[in-house]
């Protein structure tokens, strides 16, 4: 009689660690699924606010843009300027400089040797 006890009591020990160990498991499962919807939320929020720091970086370089546009409106002789400068600090790059005709002013000069 006592060892039917004691295999009910053995049986009963091994029913309730089984319990315990599932019941961890779904524990475990359910903390993995929380920290992956905290971590999606996160990465959610973050190209939100990577999305809007675009938004603002383009508002700021339209108004940049537009700003320096306005200052060049009319304003030729510093246009000319900025040009004289390029083409003081090239390195030997070739210009081509459209004329009237639509033609490149070297590439005229060239043609003029290559009908020879």
């Amino acid at each position: 009689m006592a060892s039917l006890k004691e295999a009910e009591w053995s049986k009963q020990i091994l029913i309730e660690e089984a319990k315990a160990r599932e019941a961890a498991a779904l524990m475990q499962a359910k903390a993995r699924v929380t920290l992956a919807e905290a971590d999606g939320k996160a990465k959610i929020v973050q190209a939100k606010a990577e999305g809007q720091a675009d938004i603002e970086r383009a508002k700021a370089a339209a108004e940049a843009n537009k700003i320096i546009g306005e200052s060049l409106k009319d304003n030729e002789a510093y246009l000319r300027y900025i040009w004289i400068k390029g083409l003081q600090d090239s390195k030997g790059e070739r210009i081509y400089i459209p004329t009237e005709a639509g033609l490149p002013i070297l590439e005229a000069g060239k043609a003029g040797k290559a009908g020879r």
